[in-house]
């Protein structure tokens, strides 16, 4: 156990819908999985899948209806191991607005680990250091409020690492922003995973996001349907579709190309990789 950062035992999640009859939905059924310390997980699936829901349970917002899940070995079921569980792994949630707490930068980023009762010289430390990972250093004394979308998630980015997680679990993180903040955010994530070996949960729906990680898991109804690489998952477009999900779109152009006689690759993620594939051609 000691190499998963998170593990899912046999994980039922329902709730109770608002009415009379108490009527349970079932939002999580019966999921195992687990996430290895600085591993790069997307979890893809539609509205209603389970992957929000899901995401909740890795740093105990929700507890389990039935089964585990443990964080770095820690059984979130436990109150006392709350407060660890949280700190171990951080969460980024769709709207920064929502997470960004002070008029100016380095006092919101400041935040967190003020709460843990961190020494104030460690404190400045934390939050240059954080700052300057998601490269943000130089806004550091601006008004969050007047910054774009993506250097405002940044921002929140930077306040869970000032906190020294393990793991970050991002619940859609790009879905309020515009294309080059959408970029800005994902980089940022490949950059502080492949930099400094914190491991990445993403929920995502963007499939040009899901490129860039170890593996994928894609939930439907509840469950896990598949995991696997990106090009097991997205070269599976079939499946794909079957579940109302898309693939990358130089991958369903290969698709297509494919099916229609010419003799190309269908692992293919990238536009790179399409250029690639059509010069050699012949």
């Amino acid at each position: 156990m000691k190499d998963n950062m998170i593990k899912c035992k046999d994980l039922t999640f329902e709730y109770s819908q608002n009415n009379e009859n108490e009527v349970k939905k079932l939002a999580i059924d019966g999921v195992n999985l687990e996430i290895s310390k600085g591993e790069f997980v997307v979890v893809l699936g539609h509205n209603g899948s389970g992957k929000s829901t899901l995401a909740k349970h890795m740093n105990a917002l929700l507890l389990p209806s039935s089964g585990k899940v443990y964080v770095e070995g820690l059984d979130t079921t436990e109150q006392n191991n709350v407060w660890n569980i949280r700190n171990k792994a951080g969460m980024v949630f769709q709207n920064p607005d929502n997470q960004i707490v002070a008029t100016i930068v380095e006092d919101d980023v400041a935040f967190g680990p003020e709460n843990l009762g961190i020494d104030p010289i460690e404190i400045r430390k934390r939050v240059d250091e954080s700052l300057k990972k998601v490269g943000m250093y130089e806004y550091r004394s601006h008004a969050p409020h007047l910054l774009s979308g993506g250097q405002k998630q940044r921002i929140a980015i930077a306040g869970i690492l000032a906190m020294r997680p393990d793991c970050i679990i991002f619940d859609e993180p790009t879905a309020m922003l515009d294309p080059s903040g959408r970029k800005e955010v994902i980089q940022t994530i490949k950059n502080i995973n492949k930099k400094y070996g914190i491991t990445i949960v993403l929920i995502t729906h963007y499939m040009e996001e899901a490129v860039e990680a170890d593996r994928i898991v894609i939930m439907d109804k509840g469950k896990v349907l598949k995991e696997g690489t990106p090009i097991q998952i997205f070269s599976d477009v079939d499946m794909m579709k079957s579940v109302g999900l898309d693939v990358p779109q130089v991958t369903e152009l290969a698709f297509e190309l494919k099916k229609s006689g010419i003799n190309i690759d269908c692992d293919i993620l990238t536009i790179d990789e399409m250029v690639n594939a059509l010069c050699q051609l012949k």
